[in-house]
């Protein structure tokens, strides 16, 4: 079954080619085993880069959703409906400016006849589903221009148009179309643009917008002259938080599929410990998934009570005895205030009848489906803490503990960090392209010939770390890594990555068992 849908995937793509959609090139059928061989893209999601960016307006939103009704429209053209448009599926082709915007993951994509309407199963991500989709309707094309519809909505404000935690009630807003134009934010944005979304959030499919008149719609082909050019620097702000929201749920989703099957090939990891990993990772999910943070929490300063700061001098002999000594490399943790909100944004994919198996995100990770209907429970979960330690105590160990992970990555020292790390350690990072790693090796290769290569100093800072206890001997940690560094040209660099570790202890001593990074490389150092 999975196999067919693969070959589905692979024959829709082969029909598609466009310079907006990742083209697929080969499919190749091996022992077994089914490969798609895409585009090399390498710049990220759009959502990310727009962040990044120093300038951004109306404009600029103009010239994105262009591409993906491009997309959209060469799709159409070739009766084929994507079903799962959101900004997970927009990447860029590469990191130069101006990059082209491509559509990705046709995994529950269909073929249609012409404009026909049919069911042809529940299928797509919550915040994004359009209302016949919802009352199980005959549907077809017009559910991906409502997907545009709320995308654009997003690239205007930096939050999305339809909003609550319940997900029925989610469900009963979409299918009543209850969004609007609330101030300020949309006091600045031209009645042209609110215009272009109200045509694609139209209720009824047969009178919502087309791909081909939204192209011709005077906010997208005459842009220059009709879209805003001023700076939207809060929606830049609020699509940060946005980003942040998406990245966490995301890190959880991962680590409770790869918790789950934590004992395939684990010969060195008692049946015992993988019990409790795997119910840390489920734990931790519907916690975290029934919470939200709120992303751009700005750090506190130094002197707060619940910071941590830590330097450390360079005493670790180099083997390269040409390098220089290396410079201090200090780790900085802020606590946010205690208590988070809850999040409306719903990462779930929810999938029925003629659906895949299994999803992978743009950040290469693969999530099953069957996980996502765990992670929605409706339910907080409490824990039961002993008594001896504190909650509050067991969540500065692991945040302590981290940070000392992070010191000695920053430091290049492999021999630290494989004390501190499972031999086992299993990771989802930018470094491997999308692949599981498993073990210490692919790591090992960055500590000998990068980071302890590295004289020039390093500072980290752990934004906004979420602990969460299950049990008295796993954990799971949540944060924002920000990194300062000198680039090879003596200039200040930052980066930014979100990141998700897993740990238990063992003979009273935490191991990290898995981590999840998404964002920029965590070894930037050039």
């Amino acid at each position: 079954m999975y196999h067919q849908k693969l070959e589905r995937e692979a024959r829709i793509c082969r029909l598609l080619k466009h310079p907006n959609i990742v083209r697929l090139h080969e499919s190749i059928s091996e022992e077994g085993f089914h490969y798609l061989v895409f585009d090399l893209v390498t710049g990220g999601e759009l959502f990310e880069d727009i962040v990044a960016r120093e300038y951004y307006s109306e404009a600029d939103a103009s010239q994105c959703i262009n591409q993906i009704l491009e997309s959209v429209h060469h799709m159409h053209q070739h009766d084929i409906v994507h079903r799962d448009l959101k900004p997970e599926n927009l990447l860029l082709a590469s990191k130069l400016k101006g990059a082209a915007v491509k559509l990705a993951d046709f995994g529950l994509a269909i073929d249609v006849q012409g404009d026909e309407q049919a069911w042809f199963g529940f299928a797509g991500t919550p915040g994004y589903l359009s209302p016949e989709v919802l009352r199980k309707d005959p549907y077809g094309k017009p559910v991906d221009i409502w997907a545009c519809g709320v995308v654009l909505y997003i690239l205007l404000v930096g939050y999305p148009p339809f909003w609550d935690e319940d997900q029925h009630k989610l469900y009963q807003q979409i299918k009543a179309g209850a969004y609007d134009f609330p101030s300020p934010e949309w006091d600045t944005v031209t009645p042209e643009a609110k215009n272009l979304i109200n045509q694609m959030l139209t209720i009824n499919p047969a009178k919502r917008i087309t791909a081909d008149q939204a192209l011709k719609h005077p906010w997208i082909c005459q842009r220059s002259t009709v879209a805003s050019m001023m700076h939207r620097q809060e929606t830049v702000e609020c699509l940060r938080k946005f980003n942040a929201r998406r990245k966490l749920k995301g890190a959880i989703l991962t680590t409770m599929l790869v918790t789950r099957n934590f004992s395939v090939g684990r010969q060195h990891t008692s049946p015992a410990a993988t019990t409790s990993t795997a119910a840390l990772a489920s734990e931790a999910c519907k916690s975290l998934l029934n919470k939200k943070s709120d992303g751009g929490v700005k750090p506190q300063t130094n002197n707060s009570k619940n910071s941590v700061v830590s330097s450390t001098s360079s005493t670790k002999d180099s083997s390269i005895s040409s390098s220089a000594p290396m410079e201090p490399q200090t780790t900085v943790v802020h606590n946010p205030a205690d208590g988070t909100k809850g999040s409306t944004e719903s990462c779930n994919i929810t999938e029925e009848e003629d659906v895949k198996g299994r999803k992978v995100s743009a950040c290469g990770s693969s999530v099953d489906s069957a996980m996502v209907s765990q992670c929605s429970a409706s339910e907080e979960q409490t824990q039961a803490q002993p008594p001896h330690c504190p909650p509050a105590s067991r969540k500065q160990e692991i945040i302590k503990i981290t940070e000392q992970l992070i010191e000695a990555i920053n430091n290049g020292d492999f021999e630290a960090y494989t004390r501190i790390c499972d031999p086992g350690l299993t990771s989802f990072e930018p470094e491997a392209l999308g692949n599981l790693v498993e073990g210490m090796d692919f790591h090992k290769f960055y500590f000998e010939n990068l980071l302890s290569k590295n004289s020039k100093p390093v500072h980290t800072t752990i934004l906004n770390p979420h602990v969460h206890l299950i049990g008295e001997d796993a954990a799971c940690i949540a944060y924002i890594r920000l990194t300062q560094y000198i680039d090879s040209q003596g200039r200040p660099r930052s980066c930014q990555s979100e990141e998700t570790r897993v740990w238990h202890r063992r003979d009273a001593k935490w191991l990290n068992v898995h981590f999840h990074c998404s964002g920029a490389p965590a070894a930037p150092l050039q």
